[in-house]
């Protein structure tokens, strides 16, 4: 079975850090590429000992704050 997560990336100095909210995994790369890799490999990892149960997808969306300096 194949089900859809979500990769918020990030740059930090030198590596690009890969998050997946919906499980709950982190890792990094040099490049998005291999970022991109590397955490769906730690997330299929993950839940291979981890199972998540079936639920309807995460609603992402964006929102503005009034940033104050």
């Amino acid at each position: 079975m194949t089900r859809t997560f979500t990769a918020l990336i990030h740059k930090e100095s030198d590596w690009y850090v890969a998050d997946c909210p919906e499980v709950g995994t982190v890792s990094q790369g040099k490049t998005v590429e291999e970022a991109l890799a590397n955490i769906t490999e730690a997330a299929e990892l993950y839940l291979e000992e981890f199972p998540l149960p079936e639920t309807s997808h995460t609603l992402m969306t964006t929102f503005e704050v009034t940033a104050y300096a």
